[in-house]
């Protein structure tokens, strides 16, 4: 394993960044035999490049396993990168010392998946929200309780509910205490780790709704894991598509779900329920291959019906950005995108 980079200090703002991610990689070394012989390295992330403007929600989306949680950990500071550059609104990410990681919190934040998992059964919604203000040196009791009683009213709960403890919540109410949790200490980034999938779907529109609401009202940044792509389709302005731990397609949403060029990214969109009302543009079998033995060639090739030799030879290639920003990792891609073009114009049929 590579030893990290000491990549602490300052960074050359770009005033309408606050987040870039630059050839990012997060290994694991696996125990091997005698004296460590056979050691081998996971590769969770693997040179994985990003970026996410103020103001504008990027969907990060695949597999389970593909490295989506790997990349946010990373982001969060709990994560050390093998190798690789995390520019946070002007701040460098690396091996940062108490202080500065509470520097780091009150600039980034996530909610988790599980609401009930997530928070303490044995704290009150008030404690649960003081604590992390006094940590960050708010002290003065009557600013405490106004903004314990201002987040909740921004997450749709009444101040009266602060003295209740989670389980006399339902599980929508829970998500909202995780949100409020996640802005007390008003970020200006929230990663969003698959934040309704554990919900009831008849409750899942009224989170996602609340955090468009609140990204709108509070101007905030998002970044929303998930595998769901209706959800992404409804909340993100740009999706960025993972496979065993790289990025393999980036772009704006539109052209994501209209025209995608990876065989991969087909394959989802085509998962999800009736896609914008055509038919599916492609679809794949089998699981995602090993990350300690991945196949020769590009990793997606033994599941892409599009795979020839020169596929299952050559590692995919760097990922080419074209004129219209739309970034792809394929060797076949133009011809895969024209023909999801065409099956667009031809009302869906491949």
């Amino acid at each position: 394993m590579h030893e990290p980079q000491d990549l602490q200090g300052e960074a050359k703002a770009d005033d309408d960044l606050i987040l870039s991610v630059e050839d990012l990689a997060v290994h694991f070394p696996m125990g091997g035999g005698l004296l460590g012989h056979g050691k081998r390295v996971l590769r969770a992330v693997d040179g994985v490049d990003l970026k996410l403007k103020r103001g504008e929600c990027l969907g990060l989306v695949g597999e389970s396993g593909s490295g989506k949680s790997t990349v946010a950990l990373s982001i969060l500071g709990l994560l050390t990168p093998t190798r690789g550059r995390i520019v946070l609104d002007g701040q460098v990410v690396a091996n940062r010392p108490s202080g500065d990681r509470k520097s780091l919190a009150r600039t980034v934040q996530i909610v988790f998946q599980d609401p009930y998992a997530s928070l303490n059964p044995r704290q009150t919604v008030r404690r649960t929200l003081e604590d992390p203000l006094r940590v960050h040196g708010v002290t003065a009791k009557s600013e405490i309780e106004d903004r314990v009683a201002a987040m909740l009213r921004h997450v749709g709960l009444r101040p009266e509910q602060a003295d209740r403890y989670p389980h006399e919540f339902s599980g929508g109410q829970r998500q909202r205490i995780g949100i409020a949790r996640a802005l007390i200490l008003n970020p200006k980034i929230v990663i969003c780790d698959e934040p309704v999938s554990a919900l009831d779907v008849s409750i899942r529109a009224q989170i996602i709704n609340l955090l468009l609401e609140l990204k709108d009202t509070l101007g905030l940044s998002y970044i929303m894991i998930s595998h769901d792509l209706g959800v992404v389709e409804h909340m993100s302005d740009r999706v960025a598509v993972m496979y065993l731990g790289r990025i393999v397609e980036n772009g704006d949403w539109r052209e994501i779900f209209e025209r995608p060029a990876h065989p991969y990214t087909q394959a989802l969109i085509a998962a999800i329920p009736d896609p914008l009302h055509h038919a599916p543009l492609a679809t794949t079998g089998g699981d995602l291959p090993n990350p300690l033995d991945p196949p020769n060639g590009c990793a997606f090739s033994p599941r892409c019906r599009y795979a020839d030799a020169v596929c299952r030879r050559e590692p995919g290639p760097a990922l080419e950005t074209r004129a219209d920003g739309h970034s792809v990792r394929c060797w076949r891609a133009d011809e895969i995108a024209g023909q999801a073009a065409l099956a667009s114009t031809e009302g869906g049929h491949p």
